[in-house]
């Protein structure tokens, strides 16, 4: 069967000047991507009638799927349903279901209903209607002449949930349902970057068939989908498990996790099954370290707390430092591995931690102490051995050398974890001969 085309249409005058950032069109293409349709086209239209029903026009001269976000809100410049309405020949009107759920929303909050409401609970003759579970405007779906549309609101937490909990079946039932099912399964890396992993499985991408490869980059980690279909779960299992394993063997000392979760989570569930705790001490990063393992349900299992020691004076006070290796014509200065180490070790103390981990580099604009941007000295500390110090000479903004230095610290924690854990393998094993 030939494969589904698809276009991303984004609605909204805002866009177009820069006033928000067009996130639902990374989110639909890979959402789409995971399902097996090929996003060959994005297109920007502002909140003009004629120019949306041109952007229609087009779409649907060289797509299969058509997929709207934005500009079905209650005011006169959204118009995508106009539009799609007068381009497929179809009339509207209103929905009940969501006219009710409307009025329901001013009713308990004690507010007259103003008449342009009426129109986020309208669709087009003919159309399905996909529930809004968050806001207010609900969305259509429809087909005409072997071409598909989906119509989604703009705001991200509405576009989302819709997409997930309405527009896949939709997908699925209507446009995909002579297909195969299509498996996915996310694998995770750290302390590597896209190209020296691209490298190290050249040859599995190059020659890909059944599953697909596909690497996706952000700050500090790196993340590939393989996909693959099948008539049946265990047997995408099968194929799935296999190239996992080949993987696996290559880079055994970057993945990190089999599913879509961060290094983070990882630490924290390998630290929680362990019995271990940890403390942290930041100063270039700010407390980043912390806010990525506090925002993760349970962290409190394992992270005791830690200390943002930005100053040079709050690095004396609050973690000991000596104030000759902060300070002075010979002092090595707060950027340095000494300061590091430290710093790593004193945490572990203050907290009466498992391990502790620390931070100091110049994230810039600006140099800091006549040493250059980039950089930094991570620590790690470890209850009853030495404390390690790595270097690292980031490039990049402040904000991706900040993302970069919380990140391999992450990635140094957990290769010290990995090799407790084998060792401990090794232990159960001899205790059992």
């Amino acid at each position: 069967m030939k494969s589904v085309k698809a276009e991303i249409i984004a609605v909204g005058t805002e866009l177009l000047l820069g006033q928000i950032t067009n996130t639902n069109a990374r989110y639909l293409s890979q959402q789409l991507s995971y399902l097996g349709i090929d996003v060959y086209y994005q297109t920007v239209v502002g909140d003009n009638l004629n120019r949306l029903k041109q952007a229609i026009e087009l779409a649907s001269s060289r797509a299969d799927v058509i997929l709207f976000s934005g500009g079905i809100g209650p005011t006169q410049d959204d118009l995508t349903k106009d539009a799609l309405g007068e381009v497929l020949g179809r009339s509207q009107h209103i929905y009940p279901e969501a006219m009710k759920k409307v009025e329901s929303f001013f009713e308990g909050r004690d507010k007259p209903m103003t008449e342009n409401n009426r129109r986020q609970a309208i669709i087009l003759e003919g159309s399905e209607p996909l529930d809004n579970e968050v806001g207010l405007a609900v969305g259509i779906a429809v087909s005409q002449d072997d071409k598909h549309y989906i119509v989604l609101p703009g705001p991200p937490k509405e576009l989302q949930p819709m997409f997930e909990n309405q527009a896949k079946p939709w997908l699925a039932k209507n446009v995909l349902s002579d297909e195969q099912p299509i498996y996915s399964k996310m694998l995770k890396f750290a302390g590597i970057g896209e190209s020296a992993l691209e490298d190290g499985l050249l040859d599995l991408i190059s020659a890909q068939t059944d599953p697909t490869i596909a690497p996706y980059a952000k700050e500090g980690e790196v993340t590939i989908r393989l996909t693959t279909k099948a008539d049946s779960e265990k047997e995408a299992n099968v194929k799935l498990k296999n190239m996992e394993a080949e993987i696996r063997k290559r880079l055994p000392d970057h993945m990190y996790a089999d599913q879509d979760i961060t290094i983070e989570e990882q630490i924290l569930l390998m630290m929680t099954g362990m019995g271990l705790s940890l403390a942290a001490a930041e100063s270039c990063t700010g407390g980043l370290i912390m806010e990525n393992l506090t925002r993760i349900p349970g962290s409190a299992l394992v992270f005791m707390g830690g200390v943002v020691s930005y100053s040079n004076e709050m690095k004396e006070k609050l973690l000991n430092v000596p104030h000759d290796l902060l300070e002075g014509e010979n002092a090595p200065g707060a950027v340095s591995e000494e300061v590091a180490e430290v710093m790593a070790a004193e945490a572990r103390k203050l907290l009466d931690t498992d391990f502790a981990v620390s931070v100091t580099g110049v994230a810039g604009p600006g140099s800091s102490e006549r040493k250059p941007v980039g950089l930094v000295y991570i620590g790690l500390a470890e209850r009853n051995q030495p404390t390690q110090v790595f270097k690292l000479n980031l490039k990049g903004n402040r904000e991706a050398i900040r993302i970069r230095s919380a990140k391999s610290i992450m990635y140094r924690l957990w290769l010290r974890l990995k090799e407790l854990q084998q060792e401990q393998i090794v232990q159960n094993q001899n205790e059992s001969k």
